[in-house]
C-alpha cells in the first residue's frame, strides 16, 4: 500500500449521494417514526434532540421487531425507552448502509 497525498481516483471522483441514500433513509425514519416528509425536515431544520424527535414521533408497531445486535448491545433488551428508540433507529441505518433490501429493512408481519 503506497501512502500518497492525492486522494485514490475512485474515491475523489464517488459521488456523496451514493453513500448517502437519502430517500431510502428518510422512508426508513418516516416508517420507524411516522413523520411525514415536511414533519421530518422540521424536525431537522430545529436540529431537534433524540428526545424532542421522538415525543412528537408515533412509533411503528412493528419496530419491535426489529432485534440484533448493534454498538455492542442487543436492541431488543434495551431497557430505556428512548435508548430502545434510538437504538431501532441506528439498526435501521446499519441495515442500510450495509446494502439490506428496504423491504427486508422496513419490518412487515
Amino acid at each position: 500500500m503506497k501512502n500518497t497525498k492525492e486522494p485514490e481516483v475512485g474515491i475523489a471522483k464517488m459521488t456523496f449521494a451514493s453513500v448517502y441514500p437519502k430517500d431510502e433513509l428518510h422512508q426508513i425514519i418516516e416508517w420507524l417514526t411516522g413523520y411525514t416528509e415536511s414533519e421530518l425536515e422540521k424536525q431537522i431544520e430545529v436540529k431537534a434532540d433524540f428526545e424532542r424527535f421522538y415525543q412528537s414521533a408515533t412509533l411503528n408497531p412493528n419496530a419491535r421487531l426489529i432485534t440484533g445486535m448493534i454498538c455492542g448491545y442487543r436492541v431488543e433488551e434495551s431497557e430505556h425507552p428512548l435508548t430502545q428508540k434510538v437504538r431501532y433507529l441506528d439498526k435501521l441505518v446499519d441495515e442500510l448502509a450495509k446494502g439490506r433490501k428496504i423491504e427486508k429493512i422496513l419490518r412487515v408481519e
